[in-house]
C-alpha cells in the first residue's frame, strides 16, 4: 500500500515526540473499504519531568478526528507501557511495531524492531486464540462479512507466527500460504461496501467448521513451535527505555511534534 500523502498533514497535534507511528486495522490487514478510517498506532516518549514529577504525563493518548478529508483514529502509549505490552505477549503490540505501513519512524524504532524479536515466544498463542474466540462470538452475534475476515486474519497471523517467528498481519499475503478458497471473495465483498451485509446460514456453517479447524492448527503449531518459552528482551528494552527518556527529553521546550 502507498500511504496517502495527505495522512501526515492530517495527524492531530501531539504533546510528545513519537518513537514510531504506524497504520494498523483494515489497511494493515489488506481489506480496507473506501470509507475505512486510518487506525494509527504507536509509542510516544514522556519527558523525564513528567515521569519523576508529581504531575504524571499522559501514558496513553487517544484522538479521533477528521482532517484533510481523512478520518483518523490515533492511539499511542508511552514507551514504558508499550514495552510492557511487548513483554506481556500482546500480539497487537507486535503487529503495530512491525507494520510495514510506517508514518513516523526514528532510529530508536529501528532498534526496537530488532530487540522486539526477543519478545516473541510460543505463548503468543494465548493472545491469538483468545481473540479468535472473541471474534467467533461476534460473528455469531451479527454475521457481518467483516467479522469473518477479522476472525481468520487473527488465526492465520497466529499460526504463521508460531511456525516462523515472523509477524504477518496482511490476510491476502497470509492466504498465499494457507489458500482458503473464500477469502478473496469476502475481501471483494467488504471492499465493495457489503461488509455489513448478513451472511447466509450455509456460509456460517462453512466458517464454523473452518474456525474449529484453524483453532486446532493454531494449537498444534504452538505445541510444535521452535519459539522460546520466555522472552530474552527485557534487559535490552530496559536499556533502550533509559536512553530514550534521556535523549528525547533534550530540547523538550521545542513543544509538541507530529
Amino acid at each position: 500500500m502507498t500511504i496517502n500523502g495527505r495522512l501526515k498533514g492530517a495527524l492531530p497535534e501531539q504533546p510528545y515526540r513519537h518513537c514510531f507511528l504506524t497504520i494498523s486495522g483494515a489497511h494493515l490487514y489488506g481489506f480496507p473499504s473506501q470509507d475505512s478510517d486510518y487506525d494509527l498506532r504507536g509509542a510516544h516518549v514522556l519527558p523525564v519531568r513528567e515521569v519523576v514529577g508529581l504531575d504524571p504525563g499522559r501514558e496513553t493518548i487517544e484522538v479521533s478526528a477528521v482532517r484533510e478529508g481523512l478520518e483518523v483514529d490515533l492511539v499511542t502509549h508511552d514507551v514504558k507501557k508499550f514495552f510492557w505490552l511487548l513483554l506481556k505477549k500482546n500480539g497487537y503490540a507486535l503487529e503495530q511495531l512491525y507494520s510495514p505501513l510506517v508514518v513516523v519512524t526514528t532510529q530508536e524504532h529501528q532498534e526496537l524492531k530488532e530487540i522486539g524479536k526477543g519478545t516473541i515466544t510460543r505463548h503468543h498463542y494465548h493472545h491469538y486464540v483468545a481473540f479468535a474466540q472473541d471474534g467467533w462470538r461476534l460473528l455469531c452475534k451479527d454475521r457481518q462479512v467483516k467479522r469473518v475476515l477479522y476472525l481468520f486474519r487473527v488465526l492465520l497471523t497466529g499460526i504463521h507466527l508460531m511456525q516462523t517467528g515472523e509477524v504477518e498481519a496482511n490476510l491476502l499475503r497470509l492466504n498465499e500460504e494457507f489458500r482458503l478458497p473464500y477469502i478473496s471473495d469476502l475481501v471483494a465483498r467488504k471492499i465493495a461496501g457489503a461488509e455489513r451485509s448478513a451472511l447466509e446460514e450455509s456460509e456460517i456453517s462453512l466458517y464454523e467448521g473452518q474456525y474449529h479447524s484453524l483453532c486446532r492448527s493454531l494449537k498444534d503449531a504452538a505445541e510444535a513451535s521452535a519459539l522460546p518459552e520466555k522472552s530474552s528482551a527485557r534487559p535490552a528494552l530496559n536499556d533502550l527505555l533509559i536512553r530514550m527518556r534521556l535523549s528525547f527529553s533534550v530540547g523538550d521546550d521545542v513543544g509538541a511534534t507530529r
